[in-house]
């Protein structure tokens, strides 16, 4: 069974995304990098085979939306509870594979084989590389996995991975991916898929950053 795949974002409006790459870049800037890495995402989910195709979107809608993408508003308040309600609300029956709106350099191959993992496995996930997670997929979706993880720390990845196999699921590992959260995760991140719209808005904001990346460092 072909798995259906969310993309969950919030619009990207000046001043209330990606406001850690304030400095170097203005907030206008910033909005701009979250535009492209959003368009690349939803790019990627477009050209990966799906059951269905999701956005579970804070916000309205903008031109960078391609079509065949349904659009649903985000619920809850925590994060938490908002990667809760979005399998839940997109569940129809099928495995679903959850993906945020900062890794542009995930493209549909990574996406692929998450989808593909889920024919054999109960959860796929995807460790960040500032300890959270980029990618989640579940075979049966259950709001009680997702509930109570404290999100955007350290340490979120290890416990939302071991609230997955303390639930007795079989887990399949992808790579680990650098969230873009600063400007030089920006800078890496744009190194690693020159070619996208996202690397494209890096060079045109004239702000790569030229610090060496150490591997696995924020």
């Amino acid at each position: 069974m072909t798995a259906d795949l969310l993309v969950i974002a919030k619009e990207p409006v000046a001043g209330r995304v990606k406001t850690r790459l304030t400095p170097p870049y203005t907030p206008g800037q910033a909005a701009g990098l979250a535009e492209a890495s959003l368009a690349d995402t939803l790019g990627a989910v477009a050209r990966t085979p799906a059951g269905a195709r999701t956005l579970v979107l804070s916000g309205r809608p903008g031109p960078w939306l391609p079509p065949g993408l349904r659009v649903l508003p985000q619920r809850g308040d925590g994060l938490d509870e908002r990667l809760a309600h979005a399998f839940d609300d997109g569940y129809a029956g099928r495995p679903l594979v959850l993906i945020g709106m900062d890794t542009p350099q995930a493209g549909p191959g990574l996406l692929a084989r998450a989808g593909a993992a889920l024919r054999t496995r109960d959860a796929v996930f995807g460790p960040a590389a500032d300890g959270g997670f980029w990618l989640l997929g579940l075979a049966h979706p259950d709001a009680r996995l997702l509930r109570g993880v404290p999100m955007s720390r350290p340490d979120t990845g290890r416990i939302q991975l071991a609230r997955l196999r303390a639930a007795g699921l079989d887990v399949a590992l992808l790579p680990e991916l650098t969230d873009v959260d600063t400007a030089r995760d920006a800078a890496e991140v744009a190194g690693l898929a020159p070619q996208g719209r996202f690397a494209a808005a890096v060079r045109a904001a004239g702000a790569a950053v030229r610090e060496p990346v150490q591997a696995g460092t924020k």
